[in-house]
C-alpha cells in the first residue's frame, strides 16, 4: 500500500493591503452615509468591509479618523471619474453636456456621496477643512473646465466669461438637489423621478448652462418703464 503524502496545511490567502483598505474605505462611506456621523459604528464598519476592528484602527486611527478618510475618499471618487472624461476642448459644447451627465449619473449611483456632503454640512464642515489636500484633489477638473470654457470663449462660442469654480458650483447644484431631495419631491409634487425623468434633467440643465455661457451678460441700464434715447 503507498505511503499517503502528509497533507500540508492550507495557507490563508493573505490580504492586498490596497484592497483592504479600499474595502474599509468603501464599508465607511456606506456606514457614515447610512447613520450620520454620529450613528455609525466601527463594528459594523469591520463586518461590512469583512475586517476586525483592530485591522481598521491599525489603517486610520479612531472613529473620526475613519470618517475624515472615507470624506476624503468621497472627493477622490468623483474626481477619479471626472478624470477619464473626454473633455475636449474643441468641441466645448459637448463637454460642458459630458460633464453635466456624469455629474447626475454620479450623485444618482454613488448615493453616499450626496449622504457624506449632507452629513458634514450637518457638523459645520470642520473636517472637510481639515483635509490638507482638499483644494488639490479639485484642482485637475478646475484646470480641464477652465481649458473649456477659455476655447469656447476663442471660439465665440461661449460669449460670457466664467470662473470655472462657480461654474461648477451651476453644475453640481442643478445635479444634487433632484437626487438630495428625491424623496420629499415624490412626495409633495407627486413628481416621477426615475432614471429617464433624470435623464431629462440633465439634459435641461445643460441647455441651461449652456445658453447661459452663449450671452454676454451685458445688461441694459435702463431703468424699467424709461424709453432709451
Amino acid at each position: 500500500m503507498a505511503e499517503l503524502s502528509p497533507t500540508r496545511p492550507k495557507k490563508k490567502r493573505r490580504r492586498n493591503a490596497e484592497q483592504t483598505r479600499e474595502d474599509i474605505l468603501q464599508a465607511a462611506l456606506e456606514e457614515f452615509s447610512d447613520m450620520g456621523v454620529s450613528g455609525a459604528r466601527v463594528d459594523r464598519i469591520a463586518a461590512r468591509a469583512g475586517v476586525s476592528k483592530p485591522m481598521i484602527y491599525d489603517y486610520f486611527g479612531d472613529k473620526n479618523a475613519v470618517y475624515k478618510a472615507a470624506l476624503r475618499e468621497a472627493y477622490v471618487q468623483i474626481r477619479h471619474g471626472e478624470e477619464n472624461l473626454k473633455l475636449d476642448p474643441d468641441d466645448p459644447e459637448a463637454a460642458v453636456r459630458e460633464l453635466v451627465s456624469f455629474t447626475m449619473n454620479h450623485f444618482r449611483r454613488k448615493p453616499w456621496f450626496i449622504r457624506m456632503l449632507n452629513s458634514e454640512n450637518l457638523v459645520g464642515g470642520d473636517t472637510i477643512r481639515s483635509l490638507h489636500d482638499a483644494a488639490d484633489i479639485q484642482s485637475i477638473l478646475l484646470k480641464r473646465l477652465e481649458e473649456v470654457l477659455v476655447r469656447g470663449e476663442t471660439q465665440g462660442v461661449f460669449h460670457r466669461k466664467v470662473d470655472p469654480k462657480e461654474f461648477y458650483v451651476f453644475i453640481a447644484s442643478l445635479c444634487y438637489f433632484p437626487i438630495s431631495n428625491m424623496h420629499t419631491l415624490r412626495a409633495v409634487f407627486r413628481i416621477d423621478i426615475d432614471e429617464a425623468w433624470l435623464d431629462r434633467r440633465a439634459n435641461e440643465a445643460s441647455d441651461m448652462l449652456l445658453t447661459y455661457l452663449k450671452t454676454s451678460g451685458d445688461h441694459d441700464p435702463t431703468p424699467p418703464g424709461k424709453a432709451a434715447l
